[in-house]
């Protein structure tokens, strides 16, 4: 699967690398080119999964605000309720569009 802005390839992987979580696909943190992305200061806490990472995406000379997310430390218990370790795993959302 591919997370795509445009037509630039922003992080790569087999679906079964990809872990599903309400919706969103999240990518390895290996298969993402981290030279698009540039960290947010933008905070946000999930109840459940933790403190959010969020990260703007480069396109061109472009910063696209808060395009994709991920989380460093989730919260005890977390893990097992997605059935495997998603830290640092990253999901895209807006402009970014994950295809197969």
């Amino acid at each position: 699967m591919k997370a795509m802005l445009g037509d630039t390839i922003i992080a790569e992987a087999p679906k079964e690398d990809l872990i599903s979580i309400e919706g969103n696909w999240y990518f390895p943190p290996s298969s993402v080119t981290s030279e698009l992305l540039e960290k947010s200061t933008t905070p946000y806490h999930c109840p459940w999964k933790g403190d959010c990472q969020y990260f703007s995406v480069k396109d061109g000379d472009t910063l696209l605000q808060d395009r994709a997310f991920s989380y460093p430390e989730p919260l005890p218990g977390s893990r097992e309720r997605v059935g495997k370790d998603f830290a640092n795993y990253v999901a895209f959302w807006k402009d970014v569009k994950v295809v197969d």
